[in-house]
């Protein structure tokens, strides 16, 4: 601390004036009170630039009541190895020392019967001597407290050690980023370095990612918001990548080691000893985090043994240059701030040992995700409770398993950056981790055939048809497939085939050609049969039941999903029986027994519980809100279907996001808010055109019908027309926000848009015309073309032009869906 130290009496203490606003932390100050009730010496805990020495001294204010002996700071900033701590107390205290006599005795004396608080700061600097001077007073001085901030733990007996986090980030409250401590206080201290600092709607978006970027550091935030005297937000945020430059002119009274970034981790890393300064550099090559395993294999070596690994972890957790998280798969998991992992970065890069650290890194990976893979699909199956760990695992390893794609990328080894695609393909799909899977994989692909095993070029087309179809593009995703099939014939991979005919059949149920989805299905059904594999022998059933579901063959379809989830039983796969309970739920909701399909979702919800499989949970809990909506239960409908669409946000699934916001404008209806379900209906249509232009899914039409129509019954054509125009025109971003809250749209009054300020509006293509409404009750009568007709004095071509235009707008692929909709229409 440098601030100027304000003494008013010998035993009021000398704590110093804060020179600023102290931000947030309200909790932890409140922890600490409490603490130091307790507690006879508490140590702060931190990296450098932390704030554990601002905390301490906002601590000690709220205490000093407490403490009629005063509140004393001793400052050990500048303290370097060889000097002694008790001269310091004992000055900062005004003992003075006496003729012949040890000073410690005499410091000791003036401290035995006084109830006061010792703050001792910087302790790193001696940490000997401080453990040694601390013991001392525990023993002998009982009112006394002590308050030491250390970037490690002093290692006494009685000492409370207090992890001193980071400003909390606006990730915990995305509707409110400004509400977060980090944003807080780099919007305080921007105000104070530029006048003309002002906060918008824009900026706190810039800010908030940039306090993301460093960690919620204090240190940093307070280096960048000072750059607010000459730079934008968006600048600064847009030169973050080269933290150690930019942020690099800090307060000329304080420490030198605290002036600039660099300098602060600096002297931390000069503080290492060898082995640890070995150890932090090549942690550099995890991103996101690692368990001691991990650690042990990619590390060691060349002047660390694996056996030491674990000592020298414990003494970098200890000097807070590395975080111990909470256990993940039941090991420990660590990490660094991104500020310590960039310098170590730096420091490998200079040590000459990235390239072997990065491939052995990249191996490792592989081998986790091998293990995974195999887990998942060979025969005889371990137990659910033998994979989940595992899964666990993968999900925190997220960031490892693209930083290792992506070196063996720009290194020129596509085939093991593929291999490591392939091997996590069900993870991937299962989390709806389309991106970026996507771009990898189109990336990857575009390497010559020849480079590529057949096998894994095979594997990697039929992952990209599936991440395509995911997506919501049925294209990309059959050319994708279509390649891989042949490829596969023509190699006997029955395999890879078998998963490539799969999704093949998906789109072709999607583009309503079921004897195409028939045919893939049972090329599929041979081609699985080959190998003995009963996972995607699961799969194929369940697609068989979604085939049969889609042309209304209900007890088909249950026997097809019956079949899958047996299957999935005998693999005792929570990802393998939601699939197959999912199908069944669909398949009750189709013959209207809303109970039973509510149970079948909430029996898939339960197995979901504990592992990432978001598209599973996407559908349940979506269905879980159909059903609420159907039975009138329009409260717990919102909350499904809002937490249904949050969580699509983060999959790229653009279709699934279409889906979500067409039900809540199917629940603004219910709920008699015409206006705001006429405006989601043609967001969602906008949204679902982007992606496949003119083509409709099946049944997206009469959906549409049955929302639009009771609108302009109560609205009139003219008003829906332009409010469709007016969802039709919304940003996906915009359609989400206007989905997601109960206010209107910018700019928007509750009468509509004015439809001259738009031009003239075109009807939702969805709507059918009178004639077509007469010919669609004809058709639910049973009635043919040449019947119709004749019944209505036209032409059996007009009528069957007729008849092609009402499928196309209802996006049905028979008479039949077209006289089953228009019944229930009518009885509704």
């Amino acid at each position: 601390m440098t601030q100027d130290t304000a003494h008013s009496s010998l035993t009021a203490g000398n704590l110093p004036l804060e020179p600023n606003a102290f931000i947030g932390r309200e909790a932890d100050v409140e922890e600490l009170t409490h603490l130091l009730g307790v507690a006879r010496v508490v140590t702060l805990c931190g990296a450098g630039g932390i704030g554990k020495s601002r905390l301490a001294v906002r601590v000690a204010t709220q205490v000093a009541d407490g403490f009629p002996g005063g509140v004393w700071l001793v400052e050990l900033a500048e303290a370097v190895p060889g000097d002694q701590i008790v001269p310091r107390v004992a000055a900062a205290l005004g003992v003075g020392a006496e003729p012949s006599r040890p000073l410690a005795e005499t410091l000791i004396d003036a401290l035995a019967d006084r109830r006061l608080l010792l703050i001792v700061d910087n302790c790193e600097s001696l940490i000997e001597e401080c453990a040694r001077f601390c013991r001392m007073v525990l023993t002998v001085c009982p009112e006394v407290r002590v308050l030491t901030t250390s970037r490690e733990p002093l290692r006494v007996a009685g000492e409370t050690v207090w992890r001193v986090p980071p400003l909390s980030l606006p990730g915990a409250d995305a509707q409110n980023p400004a509400g977060s401590e980090a944003v807080r206080l780099f919007i305080d201290r921007a105000g104070a370095a530029s006048r003309g600092f002002a906060v918008t709607d824009q900026n706190t978006a810039e800010i908030a990612s940039l306090c993301e970027a460093l960690d919620g550091m204090p240190l940093a935030i307070e280096l960048a918001a000072a750059l607010c005297r000459a730079l934008t937000v968006e600048q600064i945020h847009a030169r973050i990548r080269d933290r150690f430059r930019l942020l690099s002119a800090g307060d000329r009274t304080a420490p030198a080691r605290h002036q600039t970034l660099r300098a602060t981790v600096d002297w931390s890393y000069q503080q290492l000893k060898e082995p640890e300064r070995i150890l932090l550099r090549r942690l550099a090559v995890f991103t996101g985090g690692w368990t001691l395993d991990m650690a042990e294999q990619v590390c060691s070596g060349n002047g660390l043994c694996a056996e030491d690994i674990l000592s020298v972890l414990c003494g970098l957790v200890d000097k807070s240059l590395v975080l111990a998280d909470a256990a993940a798969a039941g090991e420990t998991r660590y990490r660094m701030l991104e500020t310590i992992r960039q310098y170590a970065a730096e420091q490998l890069d200079a040590s000459g040992e990235e390239g072997p650290l990065r491939q052995r890194h990249r191996d490792h990976m592989v081998g986790i995700a091998d293990r995974v893979h195999r887990l998942i699909v060979r025969h005889p199956r371990p137990t659910w409770e033998e994979i989940c760990p595992q899964l666990v695992l993968l999900d925190e390893l997220q960031s490892n398993i693209w930083a290792a794609v992506r070196w063996s990328a720009d290194t020129g080894d596509p085939e093991s950056a593929l291999r490591l695609l392939v091997l996590l393909r069900w993870p991937t799909i299962a989390g709806g981790r389309f991106t970026p899977a996507d771009e990898w994989l189109d990336r990857l692909l575009e390497t010559e055939p020849a480079l590529l095993s057949p096998r894994v070029r095979g594997d990697a087309l039929a992952l990209r048809g599936q991440v395509a179809f995911g997506q919501g593009d049925p294209d990309t995703a059959q050319v994708a497939c279509a390649a891989a099939a042949e490829l596969c014939r023509t190699t006997g991979l029955h395999g890879p085939l078998s998963g490539a005919l799969a999704i093949l059949a998906w789109v072709a149920i999607y583009q309503r050609r079921p004897e195409a989805a028939r045919a893939c299905l049972d090329e599929a059904l041979e081609a699985v049969r080959k190998v003995d594999d009963p996972w995607h022998e699961m799969v194929i059933r369940s697609m068989e039941g979604t085939l049969a579901l889609s042309e209304g063959r209900a007890k088909e379809s249950q026997r097809s999903f019956e079949a899958a989830l047996a299957i999935a039983h005998e693999l005792d796969n929570h990802w393998a029986e939601p699939v197959a309970l999912i199908g069944l739920a669909q398949v009750a909701w189709l013959r209207s027994d809303l109970a039973e399909a509510r149970a079948y979702y909430e029996q898939a919800l339960d197995l979901l519980q504990d592992i990432t499989s978001h598209w599973q949970t996407i559908t349940c809990l979506s269905g879980l809100g159909r059903i609420a909506l159907a039975q009138g239960d329009l409260a717990t409908a919102r909350v499904r279907l809002v937490e249904s669409l949050r969580l699509c946000l983060g999959t790229g699934q653009r279709l699934g996001v279409a889906r979500r916001i067409e039900t809540l404008a199917q629940l603004a209806l219910a709920e008699e808010d015409d206006r705001r379900a006429v405006r989601l209906a043609g967001a969602s249509a906008a949204i679902r055109g982007s992606m496949c232009g003119a083509f409709l899914p099946s049944g997206f039409g009469a959906r549409m019908e049955e929302l639009l129509q009771p609108a302009r019954t109560r609205l009139g054509d003219a008003l829906v027309a332009q409010l469709w125009a007016h969802g039709q025109e919304m940003t996906q971003e915009q359609a989400i926000r206007y989905a997601l809250q109960d206010d209107e749209p910018d700019g928007e009054q509750a009468t509509g848009p004015p439809a001259a300020a738009r031009g003239p509006v075109a009807a939702p293509l969805t709507t059918l015309t009178g004639r077509e409404w007469e010919i669609a009750e004809l058709v639910a009568r049973g009635l043919s073309n040449k019947a119709i007709a004749d019944e209505l004095v036209i032409s059996p071509a007009t009528a069957a032009r007729h008849v092609a235009n009402i499928l196309a707008k209802l996006g049905f692929s028979s008479r039949t869906q077209v006289a089953t909709w228009v019944i229930e229409h009518n009885r509704a």
